[in-house]
């Protein structure tokens, strides 16, 4: 496991919508500005960092488990997590080496701020990861390790976890949470969803973007958002942005995308 180098700039954090599905590497039918601008930016996210990561570290939307769980394989496979969708949809490939080293690093880290945590020897990417990951770093040449949420989505527990994983950020590892700011299944694609996401999107703004404290606070009480169980009904899409969160410390964060879904308002956002 790569250690803290003092000559290494410390690398941000972000958080990243994945979109929707095997996007856009399948076609769906969705509004082709609406891909390309999603596309573009999440093409741009590495190009972002000063220096190469060493590692990746990924906190999907899409893995929850009893206590955090990280990916052990040397070659994770592909977890093909949706359905109904054309055959190419899984034929879709990111071949990313696994880091068993980083796994462990990631469960000493939890464990020291005590968290329980358990691992994943067979587990695979899943759509959160191999989607947005396969724009960003095509070549799949970085090591990168999944952490899963924790059940029950305490947003604080997710503040806390984020915040013994800051140490990576010095180590080489890019972390990356991997959700949706809006996630509404029901709703993408209506009237309505355009004006309710612009007011949570901008809450989601404000808060991702205020001092730590301030913005630490705002996150545990997201649910006081406008229109906030409209745009997630199950918040498993919002829990990345705390852990993301929680190990940017001190950094302020920026917006650094906003665009649209299916008509769906949904950001981006980098700390240092």
């Amino acid at each position: 496991m790569p250690t803290a180098n003092p000559s290494s700039p410390r690398l941000p954090v972000v958080f990243i919508p994945h979109g929707g599905g095997p996007w856009p590497f399948v076609e769906l039918g969705l509004p082709k500005a609406e891909v390309q601008a999603l596309a573009t930016y999440l093409g741009q996210v590495g190009q972002r960092l000063a220096t190469p990561p060493k590692a990746l570290l990924v906190i999907s939307a899409h893995w929850e488990e009893r206590v955090p769980t990280v990916m052990t394989s040397t070659a994770p496979p592909i977890l093909y997590d949706y359905g109904g969708f054309p055959p190419e949809a899984y034929r879709i490939t990111w071949p990313a080496p696994g880091h068993p080293g980083l796994a462990a690093r990631v469960r000493e880290l939890l464990s020291g701020a005590g968290f329980s945590t358990a691992e994943d020897s067979e587990r695979g990417y899943d759509h959160g990861t191999f989607i947005p990951l396969k724009l960003t770093y095509p070549e799949a040449d970085i090591p990168c390790v999944q952490l899963s949420l924790k059940q029950g989505l305490d947003p604080a527990e997710h503040l806390a976890m984020g915040r013994a994983l800051a140490p990576l950020r010095d180590e080489g590892v890019f972390i990356i949470g991997s959700g949706m700011t809006f996630h509404n299944l029901r709703a993408f694609g209506d009237p309505r969803a355009q004006d309710i996401s612009a007011k949570f999107d901008a809450w989601v703004q404000d808060a991702a973007t205020s001092p730590s404290a301030e913005r630490d606070a705002k996150l545990t009480q997201w649910t006081q958002a406008p229109y906030a169980r409209l745009v997630h009904p199950r918040e498993e899409h919002l829990l990345p942005l705390m852990v993301v969160a929680g190990a940017a410390g001190a950094d302020r964060g920026t917006t650094a995308w906003s665009g649209s879904m299916m008509g769906a308002r949904i950001s981006g956002f980098q700390f240092g």
